[in-house]
C-alpha cells in the first residue's frame, strides 16, 4: 500500500532494476494490467527495484527500522546531501533503503516514476497484442486488442511469432517478449516511444511474413467481463484509474439471479481507492479496512448502496496481492464472498512517496493494514475458504452454484 505515489509490490525488492521492470510491464501488456499509485490517503502496487546491494556508505549510521519514520529522515538526510556534493541524490537513498531492511522499499528514477504515473492511468505504449508460449516453446498470439496497431494490420488469435526485430523469440519468456515488442533498452533503460517502429515475423498456417507495426499508447483493460453459464466472471487484473467504477457497473448489470465469479488471480494491486469502489458493488456501506502510518490509524469505509443480496465467490491465489487483498479481506470477513483457491501473496505494508533533489522518489514503508475482522495480512496472506489448488475456476462456479446461483 502506498501514500500517495506510485509504488510497485509484484515482487520483492532483491529483483534488479531491469528484471522488475520486465515483470510490471509484462503484467501490463500481457494481462492487460497495470498498477500505480495513490492520491494522498491511498494505496498503490507494482513491480519495486532497487539499484545496488549492501551500503558502500565511508561512515553509515545505524540503520533506521522500517516503518517508524527514521528511514524517510534518513533518506531525505542521504540524498540532501549528496546532491549538495554533486554526488547522486538517487543512489545515496537506494544506499540507506538497501541497509534499512525494508522489504518494499524503493527508490525510482525520474523516468521510471513517470512510467509508472502513466500505468495509473491503465495505459501502456505497445502494439496491442498478448503473446502466450505453447507447450513447445514457441509464442502464439493470444489475442489482439480492439483498434489496436497488431489488429489493424490484420493479426489474429493463433498466429505465430518466429521473430521481433530480427530477434527468434522461440524459448524466450513471456516477460523477455513483452520487453522486445515493448522495445525496452537494456537493464531496464530508455523505451521506446510511441509512433516507434517494431517488425514482427509471423507465421500462419504454411504463410510467413514480416509486417511492421507503430507503437502507440493504449489503453489497458484491467476489468474485463463475461458470460458463464449462468454467472457473471468479473476479471479484475489490476486497480487502475476506473476499475472500480467498471466491477460496479458489471454488477450493476448481472441480470437477476446470477452470481457473480470475481477474478482476482494474478492481481498484483493497484490504486486502494479503486479496491474499496469495488468492494462496494457488494456491499451496503461500512468498513473495508484499516491502516496505519506511524502509529495512526486511518479506516476505509464502502459506499452505501450495494448489491448485498446476490451470491459471489471470489477467486484468489499466490499472486493476489495488496489492494487485491484489501478486497479479498473485506468480502470474506463481512460474509460477502466465498474464496476459493490458494493462499494470497501476504502484501499488507503502507508505503509513502518522497521527492529528491535530483527528480527522483523514495517510496517508504510507514505502516501496515487490516482486514475488517481486525486479521494482519502482511507476511501472511489470506486463506480461502475452499482450497482449491487446480481447476480453481471449476471449484468456484461448483460453489457458486451451492449458494443457490446460476454458474
Amino acid at each position: 500500500m502506498s501514500l500517495p505515489g506510485p509504488a510497485y509490490s509484484l515482487r520483492p525488492r532483491h529483483l534488479g532494476r531491469g528484471a522488475a521492470l520486465t515483470v510490471l510491464f509484462a503484467a501490463v501488456l500481457a494481462t492487460a494490467a497495470a498498477t500505480g499509485a495513490l492520491p494522498p490517503g491511498d494505496e498503490a502496487d507494482a513491480a519495486r527495484a532497487v539499484r545496488g546491494g549492501p551500503s558502500a556508505h565511508p561512515a553509515p549510521r545505524p540503520a533506521p527500522r522500517p516503518g517508524d519514520g527514521a528511514v524517510r529522515d534518513e533518506v531525505v538526510r542521504a540524498a540532501a546531501e549528496a546532491a549538495a556534493d554533486g554526488k547522486s541524490a538517487a543512489k545515496a537513498a537506494e544506499e540507506v533503503v538497501s541497509r534499512s531492511g525494508d522489504r518494499w522499499g524503493a527508490v525510482y528514477d525520474r523516468s521510471e516514476y513517470e512510467d509508472y504515473q502513466r500505468a495509473l492511468d491503465g495505459s501502456y505504449t505497445g502494439v496491442g497484442l498478448w503473446a502466450r508460449r505453447t507447450a513447445d516453446g514457441r509464442v502464439e498470439v493470444a489475442r489482439v486488442q480492439d483498434g489496436g496497431p497488431a489488429q489493424r494490420a490484420g493479426l489474429r488469435p493463433g498466429d505465430r511469432l518466429r521473430t521481433i526485430d530480427g530477434r527468434p523469440v522461440r524459448g524466450r519468456t513471456a516477460a523477455e517478449v513483452v520487453a522486445l515488442l515493448r522495445g525496452d533498452g537494456p537493464d531496464g533503460g530508455a523505451r521506446a516511444e510511441a509512433g516507434t517502429e517494431v517488425a514482427l515475423g509471423v507465421q500462419r498456417a504454411a504463410r510467413a511474413w514480416t509486417v511492421t507495426l507503430r507503437r502507440a499508447r493504449l489503453a489497458a483493460e484491467a476489468v474485463t467481463v463475461r458470460r458463464v453459464g449462468g454467472a457473471v466472471l468479473i476479471r479484475v487484473s489490476a486497480f487502475t484509474r476506473g476499475s472500480g467504477a467498471r466491477v460496479r457497473e458489471a454488477v450493476a448489470r448481472a441480470p437477476a439471479g446470477a452470481g457473480v465469479l470475481l477474478d482476482l488471480r494474478g492481481n498484483g494491486g493497484g490504486l486502494v481507492t479503486e479496491a474499496v469502489d469495488a468492494a462496494s458493488a457488494f456491499l451496503d456501506g461500512g468498513l473495508v479496512a484499516t491502516y496505519d502510518v506511524h502509529g495512526r490509524e486511518t479506516a476505509l469505509y464502502a459506499e452505501p448502496g450495494g448489491d448485498t443480496g446476490r451470491p459471489v465467490v471470489a477467486l484468489i491465489d499466490g499472486g493476489t496481492m495488496s489492494a487485491a487483498e484489501l478486497l479479498t479481506g473485506a468480502l470474506k470477513d463481512r460474509g460477502r464472498a466465498v474464496t476459493v483457491g490458494a493462499r494470497t501473496f501476504g502484501k499488507g505494508s503502507v508505503q509513502m512517496p518522497s521527492s529528491l533533489p535530483d527528480g527522483s522518489v523514495a517510496e517508504l514503508t510507514v505502516g501496515h493494514y487490516r482486514t475488517p475482522a481486525g486479521a494482519v495480512v502482511d507476511g501472511r496472506g489470506i486463506v480461502p475458504d475452499v482450497p482449491a489448488p487446480v481447476r480453481a475456476e471449476e471449484r468456484a462456479r461448483a460453489v457458486l452454484s451451492g449458494l443457490g446461483a446460476g454458474a
